[in-house]
C-alpha cells in the first residue's frame, strides 16, 4: 500500500499511477479532439494525479495545457499543486485582461466565466492547447466552452460522473469513462476514514421538487427550520456526536441561522457559515473551525467543494437531496484520514442513505454515466422510503425502559388482526396507546415520573401514527399532526388513570 514514486517534490500511490497509464494509453489511442472523464472519489486524490497528467504530457507533447475550475479557491489549490509538481502556470482571474506572457507558460489556471468572458471579447487568445482538464466535471457551467476547443482532447474529472442537470447529460459530451478506485477500496487501504452512519426517521412529505431535480429551498427552509425539526436536530447531536469536530450541511441561509441560534443556545460551540460572509469573514470562521476541538459548523452548501479539514469528525446532513453528486461530495468532506482518525460519523436527518444507499457500498459508474435516466427514474421516492423505515428506540432511551421485556408494537400487524376481526381501526391506537402507558407506569415511581417519561416516546408516537395513517389511507399532513396531538392527550389520561387503578 504505502509504496509511492517520486516525482518531482509530489509523490503518487499505486492506484493513482494505476490510473494515470490507463489515462494516456486511452489518450494516445483516441482522435485528436476527443473527450474524455475520469471518476475518482472525493479524497482520493484527483487534483494530484491530474497534476502528475499535466507534467507529463507538457514534457511528452510540448503542447500546452488549461486546467479549467468553476470556484476561485479551486484555482488557487491547483495551481499550488501544480507548482508543486515543477508546472510552471498561471492563473487568468478577473485581475487578467490580456494574455501578453502567455509564451512564459505551458499551464493556465482559469475560472470558466472568467475565461469565457476574456474568449468571447477575444482579448484572450490561447495558442497551441494540446489538452483541457476540467475539474468538478459535472457542473454545467464548462459546456459553454467546448467550442473554443475543438481540436483540444478534453479531460474531465469528477467523483460522480452524473451531470447537474439531467436534461444535459454527460455522455453528450464525453466519449468514454475511465473508472478509478472505489470508497470502498480507498477505506481498505487505509486512504479514506470509515464512515459510522446514523439515521433520523424524517417525513419529508411536504418538501417540493424545483426545476433543477432538487428539493426547493424554500420547503427545505419549512421543514427543517421548525422548532420540531431543530430538536430533533439537537438531540440527534447530543446523543451520537457531543464534543466531536461537526459540520452541519442544510439547504437554506435561514435554517443555518436556526440552527446556529438553537446550539447556541444550548451552550455548544457554534458558528455560522454561507455565501454572503465575505472572504476575510470565511477565512475567520473556518480557520476558527480548524483550531476548535468541539468546533459545530452550520453552513450552507459552500463547503462541499474546495474545503478541505481533515479534522471534521462528525458530518450532518441536516438535509435532503435527490442529488448524487452532493450526497457524496457532503459525506467526503468527513472522509480524510490523519494518523489518530480511521472513523468518522454521520448523521443523516434526510433519509438520504435509504435514497441512495450507503456512502461506501459498491456503484456502478458505467451504467449511471451511459444510462443517467435509468438511474434518475429509480432514485427511491420519500413515501417508499418513509413506508420502509422501521423504527428503533435509541439505546439510551431504551435504558429508561430497561424494566419492561417487551417495548414493541407493530401497528400494522395489529391493523391486520383487527380488520380480519371486522372491528373499528382506532382500536388499534387504543391497543398502542395503552401498551406506551403500561411500559412508562412499570419505570416510573410516581405519574408525575411516567409522564416525562411519556413525553420522551415522541418519535416513536409520531412513527405510529404514520404508520396507522398508511394503513388507513389517510396520509394528510393535517390528519397525521392531529392524531399525534390526540395520542398524546390520551396517552397522559391513560397514565393517571392506570395510577389511581393501582393506588
Amino acid at each position: 500500500m504505502e509504496v509511492k514514486k517520486n516525482i518531482k517534490e509530489k509523490t503518487l500511490y499505486d492506484y493513482q499511477l494505476e490510473d494515470l497509464n490507463t489515462i494516456f494509453k486511452t489518450l494516445d489511442e483516441s482522435k485528436e479532439g476527443a473527450n474524455i472523464l475520469y471518476q475518482l472519489p472525493t479524497g482520493g486524490g484527483k487534483t494530484v494525479v491530474f497534476s502528475e497528467i499535466v507534467r507529463r504530457y507538457i514534457e511528452q507533447t510540448g503542447k500546452k495545457v488549461v486546467v479549467l475550475t468553476h470556484r476561485i479557491e479551486l484555482s488557487v489549490q491547483t495551481s499550488k499543486m501544480l507548482t508543486g509538481f515543477g508546472v510552471q502556470n498561471k492563473i487568468i482571474n478577473s485581475e487578467v485582461k490580456e494574455l501578453r506572457d502567455q509564451d512564459e507558460f505551458a499551464c493556465f489556471v482559469a475560472m470558466v466565466e472568467t475565461l469565457n468572458n476574456r474568449l468571447q471579447e477575444e482579448k484572450v487568445e490561447i495558442n497551441n492547447i494540446g489538452l483541457v482538464i476540467i475539474d468538478e466535471a459535472h457542473y454545467n457551467s464548462f459546456r459553454k466552452l467546448f467550442k473554443y476547443f475543438e481540436k483540444s482532447t478534453i479531460l474531465g474529472v469528477t467523483a460522480t460522473p452524473l451531470s447537474s442537470n439531467i436534461k444535459l447529460p454527460m455522455k453528450d459530451n464525453y466519449q468514454k469513462l475511465i473508472v478509478g478506485e472505489s470508497i470502498q477500496s480507498l477505506i481498505k487501504q487505509k486512504f479514506l476514514a470509515k464512515a459510522n452512519v446514523y439515521n433520523y426517521d424524517v417525513s419529508l412529505q411536504n418538501l417540493k421538487l424545483g426545476i433543477s431535480g432538487d428539493y426547493t429551498v424554500k420547503s427545505s427552509d419549512e421543514l427543517y427550520g421548525n422548532q420540531s425539526m431543530l430538536g430533533k436536530l439537537l438531540t440527534a447531536y447530543t446523543e451520537i456526536a457531543k464534543g466531536t469536530k461537526t459540520l452541519i450541511f442544510n439547504n437554506g441561509i435561514n435554517t443555518s441561522r436556526y440552527v446556529y441560534d438553537t446550539f447556541k443556545k444550548a451552550g455548544y460551540n457554534v458558528r455560522h457559515l454561507d455565501n454572503k460572509n465575505n472572504a476575510t469573514e470565511r477565512r475567520e470562521i473556518l480557520e476558527w473551525f480548524s483550531n476548535t476541538p468541539d468546533a459545530i459548523l452550520s453552513s450552507v452548501s459552500i463547503l462541499t467543494t474546495g474545503f478541505d479539514e481533515p479534522t471534521v469528525e462528525t458530518i450532518i446532513l441536516n438535509r435532503a437531496t435527490r442529488s448524487l453528486t452532493l450526497y457524496f461530495q457532503m459525506i467526503g468532506r468527513g472522509s480524510r484520514v490523519l494518523p489518530n482518525k480511521k472513523e468518522f460519523t454521520v448523521v443523516d436527518m434526510g433519509n438520504n442513505v435509504a435514497r441512495f444507499g450507503m456512502w461506501d457500498a459498491p456503484i456502478d459508474w458505467q451504467e449511471i454515466f451511459h444510462f443517467p435516466d435509468f438511474f434518475l427514474e429509480n432514485i427511491k421516492n420519500d413515501e417508499d422510503i418513509e413506508r420502509e423505515f422501521v423504527y428503533e428506540m435509541p439505546a439510551a432511551l431504551r435504558e429508561k425502559f430497561a424494566k419492561s421485556d417487551a417495548i414493541e408494537f407493530d401497528i400494522k400487524e395489529e391493523y391486520k388482526k383487527v380488520f380480519a376481526q371486522g372491528q373499528k381501526s382506532k382500536i388499534v391506537l387504543e391497543k398502542s396507546i395503552e401498551q406506551h402507558a403500561r411500559i412508562c407506569m412499570e419505570n416510573a415511581e410516581d405519574v408525575f415520573d411516567a409522564r416525562i417519561l411519556a413525553k420522551q416516546l415522541k418519535e416513536e408516537i409520531s412513527y405510529r401514527v404514520r404508520q396507522y395513517s398508511y394503513c388507513i389511507m389517510n396520509n394528510t399532513k393535517n390528519y397525521k399532526e392531529w392524531l399525534e396531538e390526540d395520542y398524546e392527550r390520551k396517552l397522559r389520561s391513560k397514565i393517571s388513570k392506570m395510577f389511581a387503578e393501582k393506588m
